[in-house]
């Protein structure tokens, strides 16, 4: 009996162990085929920008595309030059970078060094919230209401313009700004802040002079990802800033970015296969190199003024 009972505690222990070893190599191989998703859906929508931007440009010159500062795809004389929904998109994202790094670094000190346990449970909730707002309910918020005050305050402003979605976006990116900016703040090493202190440094000191310095690559990274939301921000420039292509200097006007001609052509102003349809891809794939190229930064200035400790 006992011989018996060694037997299949034996056989159960062997299948126990196949089972862990069939595990060990099985785990690795789903997480592989997770992890691969992320990669091929990225090289999907790159191949699928690439393949419709050289059937653009087999139709339309890039020289074209690149210099001319007209925009009229949908004229009898069509014109794709795309110089004014960059400098459209340019125009909303500096004033969105001007009110937001402001606002969020001043925040994100006051989280890091001011605030007591009890404000910041109160405060991180609420930015968390806004960050969570759906973008079409700032772009009508920008629409109905800021735009409104500010016209009150300039009136030669536009119905439509570039101050107010800058604004608003400017909003939007603020929690993207103090969340990080605050977590490489706090990261800085109390030994340092205590010796700051004990060397005579006032709070305001210890915070601009010790912990900014100190957590300079995490904030700066913060804000050249927020710049790269701003750029791509869609249903707020959609909503707020027009659908006129305009090529000046003026924020009081009008203006068209390129996420906002996406839209206007994806909700069915143009027909399948059309110069305007194929238009969208090469605009897509310029929006595409501007995030590409903010996003690449963000992680060279990381690496170049990171701080170990």
């Amino acid at each position: 009996m006992n011989e018996q009972t060694s037997v299949q505690e034996l056989i159960k222990r062997n299948n126990h162990n196949k089972g862990k070893v069939f595990a060990d190599k099985a785990v690795p191989i789903v997480l592989l085929l997770i992890a691969s998703v992320s990669v091929l859906t990225t090289i999907g929508i790159l191949f699928t920008l690439l393949t419709e931007t050289v059937t653009f440009f087999s139709r339309v010159s890039p020289i074209e595309f690149l210099f001319s500062k007209e925009w009229a795809p949908f004229s009898s004389d069509p014109k794709y030059g795309i110089f004014s929904l960059i400098l459209g998109t340019l125009k909303v994202t500096a004033v969105a970078t001007i009110f937001a790094v402001p606002v969020g670094l001043g925040a994100s000190l006051y989280l890091s060094e001011y605030a007591t346990d009890r404000t910041r449970r109160i405060i991180k909730p609420i930015l968390e919230i806004l960050a969570g707002i759906p973008t079409i309910v700032y772009g009508f918020f920008a629409l109905t209401f800021v735009t409104p005050i500010l016209r009150d305050v300039f009136p030669d402003l536009g119905s439509f313009n570039s101050i107010s979605p800058g604004l608003v976006i400017g909003v939007m990116i603020i929690p993207m700004i103090t969340s990080m900016s605050e977590d490489a703040m706090s990261s800085v090493p109390e030994s340092i802040k205590e010796g700051a202190l004990g060397l005579g440094a006032t709070k305001f000191e210890l915070a601009t002079k010790v912990v900014f310095p100190a957590a300079l690559s995490g904030i700066i990274a913060s804000i050249v990802l927020a710049i790269s939301r701003a750029i791509g921000e869609t249903m707020i420039v959609s909503l707020a800033a027009g659908s006129t292509p305009d090529s000046s200097f003026s924020l009081t006007g009008s203006i068209q970015t390129m996420t906002g001609f996406i839209v206007q052509v994806a909700t069915g102003d143009a027909t399948y296969g059309s110069d305007i349809y194929y238009s969208i891809y090469a605009v897509g794939f310029t929006l595409f190199l501007f995030t590409f190229v903010m996003n690449i930064i963000s992680q060279w200035i990381t690496k170049r003024f990171r701080e170990e400790y």
